[in-house]
C-alpha cells in the first residue's frame, strides 16, 4: 500500500487536536488554541515512525510514551509532574478510545485500505467519516463531562485584592447566589464579614432577599477578585461585587460568573 506522507500529517495533526481537546476536556484543564495547533503539528511528526522498519514492542511502547509527555507538554505546559502525569493519562485513553472507534467504524464500511506499523495507523481515508468519528466522540466527552460537572462541585480558593490587602477565601459555587447588584448591574460574590474586615470608605447598600427573610447588604467594589481552581490550577478574573453576610467562612458566588 502507498503512504501519502502529507496525508499522513495532516490526519494526524487533526487527530491530535481532537486528543488533546478531548483530554483537556476529561482533565478540566486550560487549553489554549494556538499552543493545541503547535502540539498536535509536533506530534503528527512521531507518525512517521509507521514508515520506519518494524520496531520491538519495547521500543515502540517507550517511543510512544515519550511522544505523549512531550506532546502534553508542549501543549498543557509543565506545571506539575502530578498534572502532567494525569493529562498523560487522560491523552493516552482517548487515544485508545479512537483508535478502536476509527477502527470498528472502518470494520464496519469494509475499508479498502487501511494500515498499522509501530502503533501508528494510516488510512486512505473519507474525511468526511473521520469528521464524523471525531466529532461525535468528542461531543460523548463533552456530554459526560456536563453531566458529572453537574454533579460535583467546583473546587476553588477565592483571591480578593482590596487596596493593599489580600484576602484569600475558600470558594463555594452556589446557582442559589443569585444576587445582582441593581446599579452597576454586576453580581454579587458574598464573603463572611470576619474574613473581609473594615472597609467602610466603600462600602453601600443594596437591598436583598432569601427564602426566608429580606434586608439589606452592604457591599463594595473590589480592585480584583481571581477564583482559582484548585485542581486545575486554573486562574479566572472576575468582575463581581463584594458583599458582606454569614457564609461560614467561604466565598459564595454563582457558578455563572466563571463563563464572563
Amino acid at each position: 500500500m502507498t503512504v501519502y506522507i502529507d496525508v499522513l500529517i495532516i490526519l494526524n495533526v487533526y487527530v491530535n487536536y481532537f486528543l488533546l481537546r478531548t483530554s483537556a476536556k476529561l482533565t478540566h484543564s486550560p487549553l489554549k488554541t494556538w499552543r493545541c495547533i503547535a502540539a498536535s503539528f509536533y506530534g503528527s511528526l512521531f507518525s512517521l515512525l509507521m514508515l520506519a522498519p518494524r520496531l520491538p514492542v519495547p521500543v515502540t511502547l517507550a517511543v510512544k510514551s515519550a511522544a505523549a509527555v512531550t506532546i502534553v507538554i508542549a501543549a498543557f505546559g509543565a506545571r506539575s509532574p502530578a498534572r502532567i502525569a494525569k493529562n498523560t493519562a487522560a491523552f493516552l485513553a482517548a487515544n485508545f478510545v479512537l483508535a478502536g472507534a476509527v477502527y470498528a467504524v472502518y470494520s464496519w464500511f469494509k475499508p479498502s485500505s487501511l494500515h498499522f506499523a509501530n502503533s501508528y495507523f494510516y488510512i486512505d481515508f473519507s474525511l468526511l467519516l473521520l469528521l464524523i468519528t471525531t466529532a461525535a466522540l468528542y461531543g460523548a466527552v463533552s456530554l459526560l463531562r456536563r453531566i458529572t460537572d453537574r454533579e460535583r462541585p467546583l473546587v476553588s480558593r477565592v483571591l480578593i485584592r482590596a487596596g493593599s490587602r489580600i484576602i484569600g477565601l475558600d470558594g463555594l459555587a452556589d446557582t442559589g447566589n443569585a444576587l445582582v447588584d441593581c446599579f452597576t448591574g454586576r453580581p454579587v460574590m458574598i464573603c463572611a464579614r470576619e474574613n473581609i474586615g473594615k472597609v467602610s470608605a466603600r462600602m453601600r447598600l443594596i437591598p436583598c432577599a432569601t427564602v426566608t427573610d429580606s434586608g439589606v447588604m452592604p457591599v463594595f467594589r473590589p480592585d480584583e477578585v481571581i477564583v482559582v481552581n484548585t485542581e486545575t490550577g486554573e486562574r479566572k478574573p472576575v468582575d463581581v461585587m463584594i458583599g458582606l453576610g454569614d457564609t461560614g467562612g467561604k466565598a459564595i458566588y454563582n457558578p455563572k460568573i466563571m463563563k464572563y
